[in-house]
Protein backbone atom coordinates (compact mmCIF):
# COMPACT_ATOMS: atom_id res chain seq x y z
CA UNK A 1 0.00 0.00 0.00
CA UNK A 2 1.35 3.42 -0.95
CA UNK A 3 2.04 6.01 1.72
CA UNK A 4 -0.03 9.17 1.61
CA UNK A 5 2.11 12.30 1.17
CA UNK A 6 1.42 15.78 2.52
CA UNK A 7 3.02 19.22 2.32
CA UNK A 8 4.02 20.59 5.72
CA UNK A 9 6.51 23.37 5.00
CA UNK A 10 6.88 26.11 2.38
CA UNK A 11 10.00 28.09 1.52
CA UNK A 12 9.80 30.85 -1.10
CA UNK A 13 12.49 33.20 -2.40
CA UNK A 14 10.84 35.22 -5.17
CA UNK A 15 10.79 38.58 -6.95
CA UNK A 16 7.65 39.55 -5.03
CA UNK A 17 8.76 38.46 -1.59
CA UNK A 18 10.93 36.22 0.54
CA UNK A 19 9.10 33.79 2.82
CA UNK A 20 5.71 32.25 2.19
CA UNK A 21 3.71 34.99 3.91
CA UNK A 22 5.23 37.88 1.96
CA UNK A 23 5.04 35.85 -1.25
CA UNK A 24 1.36 34.95 -0.74
CA UNK A 25 0.44 38.52 0.21
CA UNK A 26 2.15 39.75 -2.95
CA UNK A 27 0.26 37.24 -5.10
CA UNK A 28 -3.13 38.19 -3.73
CA UNK A 29 -2.35 41.90 -4.14
CA UNK A 30 -1.21 41.40 -7.73
CA UNK A 31 2.23 42.75 -6.86
CA UNK A 32 4.63 43.39 -9.72
CA UNK A 33 8.11 41.94 -9.34
CA UNK A 34 9.41 42.86 -12.79
CA UNK A 35 11.71 45.86 -13.18
CA UNK A 36 14.81 47.02 -15.06
CA UNK A 37 17.73 44.59 -14.71
CA UNK A 38 20.26 45.62 -12.05
CA UNK A 39 22.47 42.49 -12.00
CA UNK A 40 24.44 43.89 -14.94
CA UNK A 41 24.27 46.74 -17.44
CA UNK A 42 21.57 45.60 -19.86
CA UNK A 43 21.15 48.93 -21.66
CA UNK A 44 22.32 47.48 -25.00
CA UNK A 45 20.31 44.26 -24.73
CA UNK A 46 17.06 43.57 -26.54
CA UNK A 47 15.47 42.54 -23.23
CA UNK A 48 16.32 44.88 -20.35
CA UNK A 49 13.84 43.73 -17.71
CA UNK A 50 13.54 40.79 -15.33
CA UNK A 51 12.03 39.57 -12.09
CA UNK A 52 14.99 39.92 -9.72
CA UNK A 53 14.94 38.91 -6.05
CA UNK A 54 15.32 42.12 -4.11
CA UNK A 55 17.03 42.61 -0.74
CA UNK A 56 18.37 39.06 -0.60
CA UNK A 57 21.10 38.76 2.04
CA UNK A 58 22.77 35.32 2.01
CA UNK A 59 24.17 36.00 5.48
CA UNK A 60 20.65 35.79 6.87
CA UNK A 61 20.60 32.10 5.95
CA UNK A 62 24.17 30.89 5.41
CA UNK A 63 27.58 31.29 7.03
CA UNK A 64 29.38 34.10 5.18
CA UNK A 65 32.39 31.95 4.32
CA UNK A 66 30.20 29.17 2.94
CA UNK A 67 28.03 31.63 1.01
CA UNK A 68 31.09 32.89 -0.88
CA UNK A 69 31.61 29.34 -2.14
CA UNK A 70 28.10 29.13 -3.59
CA UNK A 71 26.64 30.53 -6.76
CA UNK A 72 23.54 32.67 -6.23
CA UNK A 73 21.30 29.83 -7.40
CA UNK A 74 22.59 27.59 -4.58
CA UNK A 75 22.27 30.39 -2.03
CA UNK A 76 18.61 30.72 -3.00
CA UNK A 77 18.13 26.97 -2.55
CA UNK A 78 19.64 26.87 0.93
CA UNK A 79 17.61 29.92 1.97
CA UNK A 80 14.33 28.46 0.66
CA UNK A 81 15.10 25.07 2.26
CA UNK A 82 15.76 26.73 5.60
CA UNK A 83 12.47 28.63 5.33
CA UNK A 84 10.60 25.40 4.49
CA UNK A 85 12.19 23.51 7.38
CA UNK A 86 11.39 26.30 9.83
CA UNK A 87 7.85 26.61 8.49
CA UNK A 88 7.29 22.88 8.91
CA UNK A 89 8.29 22.99 12.58
CA UNK A 90 10.31 19.80 12.19
CA UNK A 91 13.12 19.34 14.74
CA UNK A 92 15.85 17.70 12.71
CA UNK A 93 17.97 16.89 15.75
CA UNK A 94 15.17 14.57 16.88
CA UNK A 95 14.71 12.94 13.48
CA UNK A 96 16.38 10.00 11.77
CA UNK A 97 18.05 12.07 9.05
CA UNK A 98 18.94 8.93 7.13
CA UNK A 99 15.23 8.98 6.23
CA UNK A 100 15.08 12.62 5.03
CA UNK A 101 16.22 13.42 1.50
CA UNK A 102 16.75 16.33 -0.89
CA UNK A 103 15.47 16.51 -4.47
CA UNK A 104 16.37 20.01 -5.69
CA UNK A 105 17.12 20.95 -9.29
CA UNK A 106 18.03 23.91 -11.47
CA UNK A 107 17.31 24.34 -15.12
CA UNK A 108 20.64 26.06 -15.80
CA UNK A 109 22.73 26.10 -12.61
CA UNK A 110 25.64 28.41 -11.86
CA UNK A 111 25.73 30.43 -15.06
CA UNK A 112 26.72 33.62 -13.22
CA UNK A 113 29.77 31.83 -11.84
CA UNK A 114 30.59 30.50 -15.30
CA UNK A 115 30.41 34.00 -16.76
CA UNK A 116 32.65 35.48 -14.06
CA UNK A 117 35.23 32.70 -14.29
CA UNK A 118 35.39 32.81 -18.07
CA UNK A 119 36.10 36.54 -17.86
CA UNK A 120 39.00 35.75 -15.51
CA UNK A 121 40.25 32.98 -17.74
CA UNK A 122 40.40 35.14 -20.87
CA UNK A 123 41.70 38.27 -19.10
CA UNK A 124 44.23 36.79 -16.66
CA UNK A 125 44.85 33.20 -17.69
CA UNK A 126 44.05 29.72 -16.36
CA UNK A 127 45.97 30.10 -13.12
CA UNK A 128 43.42 32.66 -11.89
CA UNK A 129 40.40 30.34 -12.08
CA UNK A 130 38.86 29.70 -8.67
CA UNK A 131 39.20 26.20 -7.19
CA UNK A 132 35.49 26.52 -6.40
CA UNK A 133 34.54 27.17 -10.04
CA UNK A 134 33.24 23.69 -10.84
CA UNK A 135 31.33 23.01 -7.58
CA UNK A 136 29.82 26.50 -7.78
CA UNK A 137 28.68 25.96 -11.35
CA UNK A 138 27.26 22.43 -11.52
CA UNK A 139 23.51 22.09 -11.07
CA UNK A 140 23.50 19.32 -8.46
CA UNK A 141 25.21 21.41 -5.78
CA UNK A 142 21.94 23.04 -4.71
CA UNK A 143 20.75 19.65 -3.44
CA UNK A 144 24.25 18.95 -2.16
CA UNK A 145 24.51 22.16 -0.17
CA UNK A 146 21.07 21.70 1.38
CA UNK A 147 21.91 18.14 2.42
CA UNK A 148 25.23 19.28 3.90
CA UNK A 149 23.76 22.33 5.62
CA UNK A 150 21.09 20.33 7.43
CA UNK A 151 22.77 16.92 7.75
CA UNK A 152 20.26 15.05 5.57
CA UNK A 153 21.48 11.60 4.50
CA UNK A 154 18.43 10.32 2.61
CA UNK A 155 18.08 10.17 -1.19
CA UNK A 156 19.61 13.25 -2.80
CA UNK A 157 19.16 14.02 -6.49
CA UNK A 158 19.04 16.87 -8.97
CA UNK A 159 16.53 16.84 -11.80
CA UNK A 160 17.34 19.08 -14.76
CA UNK A 161 14.34 19.35 -17.08
CA UNK A 162 14.43 23.06 -17.97
CA UNK A 163 11.23 24.78 -16.85
CA UNK A 164 9.71 21.53 -15.55
CA UNK A 165 12.59 21.01 -13.09
CA UNK A 166 10.92 22.10 -9.86
CA UNK A 167 7.75 20.13 -10.54
CA UNK A 168 9.67 17.00 -11.51
CA UNK A 169 11.74 17.26 -8.31
CA UNK A 170 8.61 17.48 -6.15
CA UNK A 171 6.86 14.73 -8.09
CA UNK A 172 9.84 12.39 -7.90
CA UNK A 173 10.25 13.11 -4.18
CA UNK A 174 6.54 12.35 -3.74
CA UNK A 175 7.20 8.92 -5.26
CA UNK A 176 10.14 8.31 -2.88
CA UNK A 177 7.89 8.80 0.15
CA UNK A 178 4.98 6.92 -1.42
CA UNK A 179 7.08 3.77 -1.77
CA UNK A 180 8.53 4.10 1.74
CA UNK A 181 12.15 5.01 0.92
CA UNK A 182 12.02 8.16 3.06
CA UNK A 183 9.87 9.73 5.77
CA UNK A 184 10.34 13.28 4.49
CA UNK A 185 11.83 15.04 1.47
CA UNK A 186 12.90 18.61 0.86
CA UNK A 187 12.06 19.23 -2.78
CA UNK A 188 11.76 21.94 -5.39
CA UNK A 189 13.71 24.12 -7.78
CA UNK A 190 16.08 27.07 -7.81
CA UNK A 191 17.48 29.41 -10.45
CA UNK A 192 19.61 32.56 -10.73
CA UNK A 193 20.34 33.05 -14.41
CA UNK A 194 19.78 36.77 -14.92
CA UNK A 195 23.24 37.09 -16.42
CA UNK A 196 24.54 38.56 -19.68
CA UNK A 197 24.87 35.29 -21.61
CA UNK A 198 21.51 33.88 -20.50
CA UNK A 199 19.56 37.06 -21.25
CA UNK A 200 21.31 37.44 -24.60
CA UNK A 201 20.72 33.77 -25.42
CA UNK A 202 17.00 33.77 -24.66
CA UNK A 203 16.64 37.08 -26.53
CA UNK A 204 18.42 35.62 -29.56
CA UNK A 205 15.81 32.84 -29.60
CA UNK A 206 13.07 35.51 -29.69
CA UNK A 207 11.64 33.94 -26.54
CA UNK A 208 11.76 37.07 -24.35
CA UNK A 209 9.45 40.05 -24.21
CA UNK A 210 11.41 42.91 -25.77
CA UNK A 211 8.74 45.54 -26.37
CA UNK A 212 8.10 46.58 -22.76
CA UNK A 213 11.56 47.68 -21.62
CA UNK A 214 10.09 51.04 -20.57
CA UNK A 215 6.96 49.51 -19.06
CA UNK A 216 8.17 46.41 -17.17
CA UNK A 217 5.10 46.10 -14.94
CA UNK A 218 2.97 45.21 -17.97
CA UNK A 219 5.46 43.04 -19.84
CA UNK A 220 4.38 39.59 -18.65
CA UNK A 221 0.79 39.09 -19.81
CA UNK A 222 -0.12 35.39 -19.98
CA UNK A 223 -3.12 34.48 -22.14
CA UNK A 224 -3.59 38.09 -23.25
CA UNK A 225 -3.83 38.63 -27.00
CA UNK A 226 -0.93 41.11 -26.92
CA UNK A 227 1.54 38.83 -25.13
CA UNK A 228 4.96 38.97 -26.74
CA UNK A 229 7.30 36.63 -24.86
CA UNK A 230 8.29 35.65 -21.35
CA UNK A 231 10.19 37.72 -18.81
CA UNK A 232 13.07 36.06 -16.99
CA UNK A 233 12.86 35.69 -13.23
CA UNK A 234 14.95 34.18 -10.45
CA UNK A 235 14.42 32.60 -7.03
CA UNK A 236 13.66 29.29 -5.38
CA UNK A 237 10.63 27.33 -4.26
CA UNK A 238 11.16 24.46 -1.81
CA UNK A 239 8.54 22.36 -0.02
CA UNK A 240 8.74 19.92 2.86
CA UNK A 241 7.00 16.68 1.94
CA UNK A 242 6.23 14.04 4.57
CA UNK A 243 4.39 10.79 4.78
CA UNK A 244 1.04 11.42 6.41
CA UNK A 245 1.97 9.05 9.22
CA UNK A 246 5.18 10.95 9.95
CA UNK A 247 3.47 14.34 9.80
CA UNK A 248 0.64 13.29 12.10
CA UNK A 249 3.03 11.73 14.61
CA UNK A 250 4.68 15.09 15.21
CA UNK A 251 1.49 17.16 14.97
CA UNK A 252 2.54 19.01 11.82
CA UNK A 253 0.41 21.58 10.06
CA UNK A 254 -0.71 20.22 6.69
CA UNK A 255 -1.19 22.64 3.80
CA UNK A 256 -2.39 20.11 1.25
CA UNK A 257 -2.07 16.48 0.23
CA UNK A 258 -0.16 15.51 -2.90
CA UNK A 259 -2.37 12.99 -4.65
CA UNK A 260 -1.22 12.85 -8.27
CA UNK A 261 1.84 13.30 -10.46
CA UNK A 262 2.21 13.05 -14.20
CA UNK A 263 5.32 13.32 -16.36
CA UNK A 264 5.84 12.71 -20.08
CA UNK A 265 7.53 14.09 -23.18
CA UNK A 266 6.30 15.89 -26.28
CA UNK A 267 9.21 14.31 -28.21
CA UNK A 268 8.57 17.00 -30.79
CA UNK A 269 10.98 19.98 -30.84
CA UNK A 270 13.85 21.53 -28.87
CA UNK A 271 11.88 24.58 -27.79
CA UNK A 272 8.34 24.53 -29.23
CA UNK A 273 5.52 22.56 -27.58
CA UNK A 274 3.71 19.92 -29.60
CA UNK A 275 0.72 21.34 -31.52
CA UNK A 276 -2.60 21.69 -29.69
CA UNK A 277 -1.06 20.82 -26.32
CA UNK A 278 -1.66 17.13 -27.01
CA UNK A 279 0.98 15.76 -24.67
CA UNK A 280 0.42 18.46 -22.09
CA UNK A 281 -3.15 17.19 -21.93
CA UNK A 282 -1.92 13.62 -21.59
CA UNK A 283 0.38 14.70 -18.76
CA UNK A 284 -2.50 16.32 -16.88
CA UNK A 285 -4.55 13.19 -17.40
CA UNK A 286 -1.69 11.08 -16.00
CA UNK A 287 -1.80 13.14 -12.80
CA UNK A 288 -5.58 12.74 -12.57
CA UNK A 289 -5.37 9.00 -13.18
CA UNK A 290 -2.63 8.70 -10.57
CA UNK A 291 -4.95 10.33 -8.06
CA UNK A 292 -8.01 8.38 -9.19
CA UNK A 293 -9.83 11.66 -9.78
CA UNK A 294 -11.94 13.22 -12.51
CA UNK A 295 -11.09 16.60 -14.01
CA UNK A 296 -14.45 17.93 -12.82
CA UNK A 297 -13.24 17.47 -9.21
CA UNK A 298 -10.39 19.95 -9.79
CA UNK A 299 -11.36 23.59 -9.33
CA UNK A 300 -8.14 25.43 -10.16
CA UNK A 301 -5.12 25.13 -12.45
CA UNK A 302 -1.94 27.03 -11.69
CA UNK A 303 -0.86 27.30 -15.30
CA UNK A 304 2.59 27.21 -16.79
CA UNK A 305 1.32 30.36 -18.54
CA UNK A 306 4.57 31.81 -19.86
CA UNK A 307 3.17 34.75 -21.86
CA UNK A 308 4.37 33.24 -25.14
CA UNK A 309 1.96 32.66 -27.99
CA UNK A 310 2.54 28.94 -28.45
CA UNK A 311 2.58 27.97 -24.76
CA UNK A 312 -0.53 29.84 -23.72
CA UNK A 313 -2.49 28.68 -26.73
CA UNK A 314 -1.42 25.05 -26.36
CA UNK A 315 -2.01 24.95 -22.60
CA UNK A 316 -5.50 26.37 -23.02
CA UNK A 317 -6.28 23.75 -25.65
CA UNK A 318 -4.90 21.04 -23.37
CA UNK A 319 -7.09 22.12 -20.45
CA UNK A 320 -10.16 22.08 -22.70
CA UNK A 321 -9.24 18.61 -23.92
CA UNK A 322 -8.95 17.24 -20.39
CA UNK A 323 -11.82 19.07 -18.70
CA UNK A 324 -14.25 18.94 -21.60
CA UNK A 325 -17.54 20.59 -20.67
CA UNK A 326 -16.19 21.27 -17.18
CA UNK A 327 -13.50 23.59 -18.63
CA UNK A 328 -15.94 26.48 -18.24
CA UNK A 329 -15.97 25.88 -14.49
CA UNK A 330 -12.24 25.50 -13.80
CA UNK A 331 -10.26 28.66 -12.99
CA UNK A 332 -6.80 29.09 -14.48
CA UNK A 333 -4.14 31.64 -13.59
CA UNK A 334 -0.46 32.32 -14.16
CA UNK A 335 1.61 33.88 -11.40
CA UNK A 336 4.38 34.48 -13.97
CA UNK A 337 2.44 37.67 -14.71
CA UNK A 338 3.89 38.93 -11.39
CA UNK A 339 7.14 37.03 -10.86
CA UNK A 340 8.32 36.50 -14.41
CA UNK A 341 9.44 33.02 -15.45
CA UNK A 342 11.73 31.48 -12.85
CA UNK A 343 12.80 28.70 -15.24
CA UNK A 344 13.96 25.71 -13.14
CA UNK A 345 12.53 27.31 -9.99
CA UNK A 346 9.10 28.01 -11.50
CA UNK A 347 7.55 24.65 -10.62
CA UNK A 348 8.67 24.85 -7.00
CA UNK A 349 7.38 28.38 -6.49
CA UNK A 350 4.12 27.57 -8.29
CA UNK A 351 3.60 24.43 -6.19
CA UNK A 352 3.77 26.67 -3.12
CA UNK A 353 1.20 29.01 -4.66
CA UNK A 354 -1.01 26.03 -5.47
CA UNK A 355 -0.78 24.62 -1.95
CA UNK A 356 -1.73 27.99 -0.48
CA UNK A 357 -4.62 28.27 -2.94
CA UNK A 358 -5.95 24.89 -1.78
CA UNK A 359 -5.57 25.81 1.88
CA UNK A 360 -7.04 29.32 1.68
CA UNK A 361 -9.66 28.97 -1.07
CA UNK A 362 -8.18 32.03 -2.77
CA UNK A 363 -6.88 32.01 -6.33
CA UNK A 364 -4.11 34.42 -7.34
CA UNK A 365 -4.81 36.50 -10.44
CA UNK A 366 -3.36 36.61 -13.92
CA UNK A 367 -2.23 40.21 -14.06
CA UNK A 368 -2.14 42.31 -17.25
CA UNK A 369 -4.99 40.35 -18.79
CA UNK A 370 -6.71 43.02 -20.88
CA UNK A 371 -7.54 41.73 -24.36
CA UNK A 372 -9.01 38.25 -24.88
CA UNK A 373 -7.40 36.16 -27.60
CA UNK A 374 -9.41 34.08 -30.04
CA UNK A 375 -9.89 30.57 -28.70
CA UNK A 376 -8.41 31.41 -25.30
CA UNK A 377 -11.73 31.65 -23.47
CA UNK A 378 -11.17 30.09 -20.05
CA UNK A 379 -11.54 31.81 -16.68
CA UNK A 380 -8.02 33.23 -16.33
CA UNK A 381 -8.80 35.00 -13.01
CA UNK A 382 -8.08 38.38 -14.60
CA UNK A 383 -6.27 41.05 -12.60
CA UNK A 384 -7.80 40.36 -9.22
CA UNK A 385 -7.56 37.44 -6.79
CA UNK A 386 -10.78 35.45 -6.48
CA UNK A 387 -12.29 33.57 -3.55
CA UNK A 388 -13.56 30.14 -4.50
CA UNK A 389 -13.77 26.77 -2.80
CA UNK A 390 -10.82 24.79 -4.12
CA UNK A 391 -11.23 21.07 -3.48
CA UNK A 392 -8.21 20.22 -5.59
CA UNK A 393 -5.76 22.08 -7.81
CA UNK A 394 -3.25 21.22 -10.49
CA UNK A 395 0.14 22.84 -11.06
CA UNK A 396 1.56 22.62 -14.60
CA UNK A 397 5.15 22.93 -15.80
CA UNK A 398 6.35 22.46 -19.37
CA UNK A 399 10.01 22.75 -20.33
CA UNK A 400 12.22 23.09 -23.40
CA UNK A 401 12.90 19.69 -24.87
CA UNK A 402 9.27 18.69 -24.42
CA UNK A 403 9.47 17.92 -20.69
CA UNK A 404 5.98 18.00 -19.16
CA UNK A 405 5.19 17.65 -15.45
CA UNK A 406 1.94 18.10 -13.50
CA UNK A 407 1.21 17.91 -9.78
CA UNK A 408 -2.26 17.43 -8.30
CA UNK A 409 -2.93 18.70 -4.78
CA UNK A 410 -6.13 18.44 -2.75
CA UNK A 411 -7.45 19.51 0.59
CA UNK A 412 -6.27 17.22 3.35
CA UNK A 413 -8.93 15.08 4.96
CA UNK A 414 -8.52 12.16 7.35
Amino acid sequence: MKNRVVITGLGAVTPIGIGKDEFWKGLLEGKNGIEKITRFDASEYGAQIAGEVKDFDPAAFIDKKEAKRMDRYAQFAVAAAKLAIEDSGIELEKENCDRIGTYIGAGIGGIETMHNQYEKLFAKGPSRISPFFIPMMIANLAAGHVAIQFGLHGPSECVVTACATGTNCIGDAFRVIQRGDADAMIAGGTEASISPAAVAGFAAMKALCMDHNDDPAHASRPFDKNRSGFVMGEGAGIVMLESLEHAKARGAHIYAEVVGYGANSDAYHMTSPAPHGTYQAKCMQLALDDAGMKASEVDYVNAHGTSTHLNDEGESEAIKAVWGEAAKDVSVSSIKSMTGHLLGAAGGVEAIATALTVENDMMPPTMNYETPDEGLDLDYVPNKAKAKTVRAAMSNSFGFGGHNACLLLKKYAE
